[in-house]
């Protein structure tokens, strides 16, 4: 495989683990508020903001990291 079509992949990989362990970690705290207030589970404006940020900078780790193991092992 081609370096930077592999380094695609892995960066691919790791930006979908770090987005969904971040989803996963804020929806657990959304959770528990909404127990202790007795209401309906939903994020707030700051939680929305924060997975939107992340989400945006996952766009850039599969390219970064293509462009890493090109240089690497060209």
């Amino acid at each position: 495989m081609h370096p930077a079509l592999e380094g695609f992949v892995v960066g691919l990989a790791l930006a979908a683990v770090l987005l969904g362990s971040e989803y996963l970690v804020l929806r657990k705290a959304s959770r528990e508020r909404a127990e202790q207030f007795k209401k309906k589970m939903e994020f707030d404006d700051t939680q929305r903001r924060r997975l939107v940020s992340l989400a945006r900078f996952t766009l850039l780790i599969p390219p970064a990291f293509a462009a890493a193991f090109w240089l690497i092992w060209r």
